[in-house]
């Protein structure tokens, strides 16, 4: 356990143990986001990428000893700083939990933790309809990238740019 300054808050890296939990936390985020028909993630998935192929990492966030909140993250390189980063891929707080600084505590480990790492960057994306976050992320001192556009290849597309490099 990570002793923090809320009182009665702790955080810890997640265990095979929590896969279910993690799986819930990701479909009570995707419901937020209005993508739950979007999760096609099992239990079983899960636990080999996270727990045995160890693709990510995962904080859980308890208050009184019961799971609130949860972050996971992974590392990825900057080949103009030359060091590793910490992009964070989903930070979740309960809804009932937010406003208390929790947020704010994860993601001030997960800074810590990419400093630790000797990391030059801590990076995350945010859907632009979500306000709320925008500002609290503009808070902590977080930049939005506005040059930059996310480009995506999956499903068929993945596959058929895949069999590209066979044919």
């Amino acid at each position: 356990m990570i002793d923090t300054k809320l009182n009665d808050f702790k955080l810890r890296f997640a265990d095979v143990n929590d896969t279910s939990l993690i799986m819930n936390f990701i479909k009570e985020l995707a419901h937020y986001e209005n993508m739950l028909n979007e999760v096609v993630a099992t239990e079983e998935v899960l636990k080999e990428s996270l727990f045995e192929r160890k693709m990510a990492e995962v904080m859980i966030g308890e208050y009184h000893n019961e799971p609130v909140a949860f972050a996971l993250f992974f590392h990825n390189f900057s080949t103009f700083v030359g060091r590793p980063g910490i992009y964070l891929e989903d930070l979740y707080v309960k809804p009932e939990m937010r406003g208390r600084g929790i947020g704010k505590t994860m993601l001030s480990y997960l800074a810590k933790l990419a400093i630790d790492r000797n990391c030059g960057r801590f990076e995350w994306w945010c859907l632009d309809w979500n306000k709320s976050s925008i500002a609290f992320y503009k808070k902590m001192g977080a930049k939005p990238m506005d040059e930059w556009t996310v480009y995506r290849v999956n499903d068929k597309s993945l596959k058929k740019l895949a069999k590209a490099f066979d044919d």
